[in-house]
């Protein structure tokens, strides 16, 4: 077996590989000597049939497996003895097509090399992390809008105002002919609620208990049943009873509906909760601002085939969000523009870098976090839980996509462990804006 280089820039790498064909038979040979115990041809008995009819009955599809074997191993021969890891799977294709056994075999190898990531000395690192108190203001208003959730309605006099509830009956005509859906009795409808078509709701501000209205509306053009999309309706609506809103009282109650002990226990847990959601909108600040020194820190050379592979995920990725009515994958092929490429580079690097750092610093997934992260994906799956576990278990690409975050979160944790980070109280609405910057950048 011969390998010659063919190909050295930068990370790109060229190989030509040529395989004799007496290295080809001998290995055919070998795989014919390993059968010919279990075989047992007409005429002869079992391990006694000669090497000639074997070789004639079995020796195409030996022969096939041992070239596949014969290239297999000379690439991984060599990626061992150079210590190269392709950034890819490496290309591999054979040159003279027109063999024939008895030939040689040639194949060109071609593909690009992680790059060698430069030390890091995170100790270096100098970070701020936010921190902010959930006081009393907070936990009020969010007492405050827990009360809302649990609020009544009870029977005013006087004309509907939006907040209010109505009930009605309600049947719905296009073209003067009602249609399936368009009618319902006793139905509870907050106004201002945008739960009903545009224009419906604002049509029955300002109705009576026993007023009888007909209110014109247009179903959008986007409209999910496509023979009411874009049509004019008119909806006779009959007012059975008018309520107005009526927040629950913040006491012992309230407290107990939402399974806390009392008052002050419920006030304890939105507290830890605040706070929980504080933390980790501080933390997702701080990562940022990390990974933003990692990029301006750190450079070296990126796999093109990489960056070229996440670009083009981009731009899918941001096409369907523009489009968000093109579920499928049948439309024309999205260009990356450079901005996907700049996005694209930060990346491969990043990513290449953080791989790394986690590598050195022996950063593992473990079983039960990686479990606890498949069991919170199933949730949103409901009735097929078992169904989406067996493709998380038969499909090592969807386990390497939720072992992924896990591990770069790891490894961001180890580098706030080894940086020097200064915490910084901030109030409630800086933490605010610092993160609305998280979107704008």
């Amino acid at each position: 077996m011969q390998v010659t280089e063919t190909l050295n820039e930068g990370l790109k790498r060229g190989y030509t590989v040529t395989v004799t064909a007496a290295e080809l038979d001998q290995q055919v040979q070998a795989k014919l000597a390993e059968i010919q115990p279990q075989v047992a041809m007409k005429g002869f008995r079992q391990g006694k049939v000669p090497m000639a009819l074997l070789r004639k009955q079995h020796g195409p599809r030996l022969l096939g497996e041992a070239m596949q074997e014969a290239i297999d191993g000379a690439v991984s021969s060599h990626l061992e003895s150079t210590g190269d890891r392709p950034a890819t799977q490496p290309a591999i294709k054979m040159t003279n097509e027109g063999w024939k056994e008895g030939d040689d075999v040639t194949v060109d190898v071609s593909y690009e090399k992680l790059p060698e990531v430069p030390a890091l000395d995170l100790s270096d690192l100098a970070l701020t992390r936010l921190t902010v108190k959930a006081d009393d203001a907070a936990v009020d208003e969010a007492l405050s809008n827990l009360a809302d959730t649990a609020k009544s309605y009870e029977d005013k006099d006087g004309p509907a105002e939006s907040g209010d509830q109505v009930t009605i009956d309600f049947l719905g005509k296009v073209d003067d002919e009602p249609f399936e859906g368009g009618a319902a009795q006793d139905y509870p409808l907050v106004l201002g609620s945008n739960s009903f078509i545009p224009g419906f709701e604002d049509g029955l501000v300002g109705v009576s208990t026993g007023d009888v209205k007909d209110v014109d509306v247009a179903f959008p053009a986007d409209y999910g049943a496509k023979h009411l999309a874009g049509k004019a309706a008119v909806f006779t609506c009959t007012v059975k009873a008018v309520k107005a809103p009526k927040a629950a009282a913040l006491d012992d109650d309230l407290a107990k509906r939402f399974g806390a002990d009392d008052l002050d226990a419920l006030k304890a847990q939105v507290r830890e909760r605040l706070e929980s959601e504080y933390q980790g909108a501080a933390r997702a600040v701080a990562k940022r601002a990390l990974l933003d020194e990692l990029d301006r820190r750190v450079d070296f050379e990126l796999p093109q085939s990489l960056v070229e592979a996440e670009a083009g995920q981009i731009a899918h990725q941001l096409w369907h969000e523009d489009n968000p009515d093109h579920h499928g994958h049948d439309h024309d092929t999205v260009e990356p523009t450079e901005d996907h490429q700049r996005l694209a580079r930060r990346r491969v690097k990043l990513g290449l870098l953080l791989a790394e750092l986690g590598q050195k610093a022996e950063v593992k997934v473990t079983d039960a976090e990686l479990t606890q992260a498949v069991l919170q994906q199933a949730r949103q799956y409901r009735g097929q839980e078992r169904q989406f576990f067996e493709f998380i278990q038969n499909n090592p690409a969807a386990r390497q996509q939720i072992q992924a975050p896990i591990f770069e979160d790891k490894v961001i944790d180890h580098i706030f462990a080894q940086a020097k980070v200064e915490e910084r109280e901030v109030s409630k609405d800086e933490l605010q804006q610092a993160v609305e910057a998280l979107d704008e950048e």
